[in-house]
């Protein structure tokens, strides 16, 4: 079968497509079901469109989602937080720690069982790194090759790593961005990939981060609409391709606003079910609300308003750290006339770091 003999495109979710069926550890991300593991900020490949964060690029961190790790459990616990089927573990480049990477991968497994499944993703292509993630248990390897080497894939490091990835019972794929101006490498891969039968290959819209904006604007490269940071060019030039690859070759399209308007939003829901309080309200997006009171005698004040107007304890909790009380909105919006500090109904991410969306006073005190 040629390039030439078009297969049927599956049109998918938030502008994603794909041909044939969508990789295992795709279907757990739809779902929001897959813990993000970023296993380190460090790597050696320097691609000009790399997204990273500026929080996270080049420095040796570990998150698991938004927590920052400080010891391995809190992997366990945000995993069960957001009920995990499975684990995606990026980058940097996580097989420059290896190790840690298989360490990682067994805790996974043996917490959770065998089928909770675990990518990975890597530009490195050493026997050893890919032979050590195996045996831990690794169920699919995503190799990541420079743009310039996706025109010359054949007889390279990468068709060596691929071959020994799926000897060691793996299954492999090749995960890159759609660059618009690289039509022609990207076909080029896509031969390989179907050459080599690969497992898949997924092509990623190409988007704006803070950290990648400088270099891709040099590039005469601009953003599609005024709502999104995919480049454009890159999703036209993704579903042009999927048209026209081999039909045995399963290729997945994975747009922007995917990322966040179904992988994010549902992995927010689920840890938003499983973390919420009676005060708290969730919406439609998985954001709670609650209303807030700011002050210097928390523990106080949240005693007094217990008592004075009889507001049951499931209804209002002390957060000593943000020095405030967290109480029901409903409950503060009939009461914050008759306290002494400031007011607010709050909307925030129920995430690790808590980012707060938007802050409605309903009292300001007097100063």
């Amino acid at each position: 079968m040629t390039l030439a003999e078009a297969v049927h495109v599956k049109r998918w979710l938030k502008g994603s497509a794909y041909t044939i069926r969508l990789p295992i550890g795709c279907r757990h991300c739809a779902r929001g079901a897959k813990l993000v593991l970023f296993l380190t900020g460090k790597c050696k490949m320097g691609c000009y469109y790399c997204p990273l964060s500026l929080e996270k690029r080049g420095k040796d961190v570990l998150f698991a989602d938004e927590l920052k790790v400080e010891r391995e459990e809190d992997i366990l616990i945000e995993a069960e937080l957001i009920g995990a089927t499975g684990t995606g573990i990026t980058g940097g480049d996580p097989l420059l720690q290896p190790g840690k990477a298989a360490r990682l991968i067994r805790l996974l497994k043996e917490s959770f069982g065998e089928r909770h499944h675990i990518h990975l993703y890597t530009p490195s292509t050493g026997k050893k790194s890919i032979s050590t993630v195996a045996e831990a248990g690794l169920d699919e390897i995503r190799f990541h090759p420079p743009a310039s080497m996706w025109s010359r894939l054949h007889a390279s490091r990468f068709e060596k790593a691929i071959s020994l990835s799926g000897e060691l019972g793996m299954n492999v794929g090749l995960e890159i961005p759609v660059i618009p101006d690289l039509e022609n490498e990207i076909r080029t891969l896509l031969e390989f990939a179907s050459d080599l039968e690969v497992s898949f290959v997924n092509l990623n819209e190409l988007e704006f981060s803070e950290s990648n904006w400088r270099m891709l604007r040099s590039r005469g490269f601009d953003v599609k609409n005024d709502i999104s940071g995919g480049i454009g060019g890159s999703e036209r030039l993704a579903l042009r391709l999927l048209s026209s690859v081999p039909g045995d070759l399963p290729v997945h399209y994975c747009s922007s606003s995917f990322k966040d308007g179904v992988q994010l939003r549902r992995r927010i829901m689920r840890r938003a079910r499983r973390i919420c309080r009676p005060l708290d309200l969730i919406t439609e997006d998985g954001t709670l609300i609650m209303g807030i009171v700011e002050t210097d005698i928390p523990e106080r004040l949240a005693l007094q308003i217990k008592n004075e107007f009889r507001v049951p304890k499931e209804l209002i909790e002390v957060n000593s750290e943000l020095r405030r009380i967290e109480i029901a909105s409903w409950v503060l919006e009939e009461i914050a006339a008759e306290l002494p500090d400031d007011s607010f109904i709050i909307e925030e991410y129920p995430t690790a770091d808590r980012l707060e969306v938007e802050r409605e006073k309903i009292r300001i005190r007097q100063r």
